[in-house]
């Protein structure tokens, strides 16, 4: 079997489901103490990715936020930040956006092949931008991260990507939060679309943690036989 990085998919979501509004407003779903737990999270990875979708609607930094982690990731050899990782079918990405501008690190673009040329002209002042296949195959992407020293991989969103992560079994674990309100429109982003999932009522996920942090609460599933694995 080709070799992957152990992949932990991250999110938080409404007690309905959804992961922001039905406006262009951010929709705040996590607090404070969570937020620092994701941070942790963070900053244990050697990549965060998320989709275009996201790099275009929130505009995400994707940096450690502590000084302390900050400071002992430097001390392990190791940038400040994990490298960031975006998919895009089209390339419709700004390069000035904090996706790209924040941070020092690494950035990479994953694009469907008949967008690479446009890619690159658009981006590889900021980023390494590849040849994800014709549509960004989660496979080929996994064992390339992985060729480059990707261990340990994040992945924040949206909800097009955790769906593809999840309906493709590329995934190790899951953490999700859940904010104690309701969003009440279906024009909300969903956490995740339709898809053929390997956990349904034959097959249920395994759940590992189920913890209260403040007013939200953390529900952590093992999603393969590598869960827990360091490496």
């Amino acid at each position: 079997m080709p070799e992957r990085p152990y992949t932990i998919l991250s999110c938080s979501v409404s007690l309905d489901g959804y992961l922001g509004g039905a406006t262009q407003e951010r929709l705040v779903l996590s607090n404070e103490a969570d937020l620092a737990r994701v941070d942790e999270v963070r900053a244990a990875c050697d990549a965060i990715l998320v989709g275009a979708a996201t790099v275009r609607a929130d505009n995400p930094r994707l940096l450690v936020r502590s000084p302390q982690l900050r400071r002992e990731r430097r001390a392990r050899g190791l940038p400040e930040s994990p490298t960031k990782v975006t998919v895009t079918e089209r390339a419709h990405l700004d390069a000035r956006s904090d996706f790209f501008a924040a941070g020092d690190g690494e950035k990479i673009v994953y694009c469907a092949s008949e967008a690479v040329p446009v890619a690159r002209r658009r981006l590889s002042r900021v980023a390494t931008v590849l040849d994800g296949g014709r549509h960004v195959e989660l496979g080929r992407l996994s064992e390339d991260l992985h060729d480059r020293g990707v261990r340990r991989l994040m992945v924040e969103g949206g909800g097009r990507v955790h769906t593809q992560f999840l309906t493709s079994g590329a995934a190790d674990e899951l953490h999700l939060v859940v904010a104690p309100f309701f969003v009440g429109s279906s024009r909300a982003p969903r956490f995740v679309g339709d898809g053929a999932f390997p956990w349904h009522p034959g097959h249920r996920a395994r759940l590992v943690e189920c913890r209260q942090i403040g007013d939200v609460v953390l529900l952590r599933y093992a999603l393969s036989a590598r869960f827990g694995a360091t490496a």
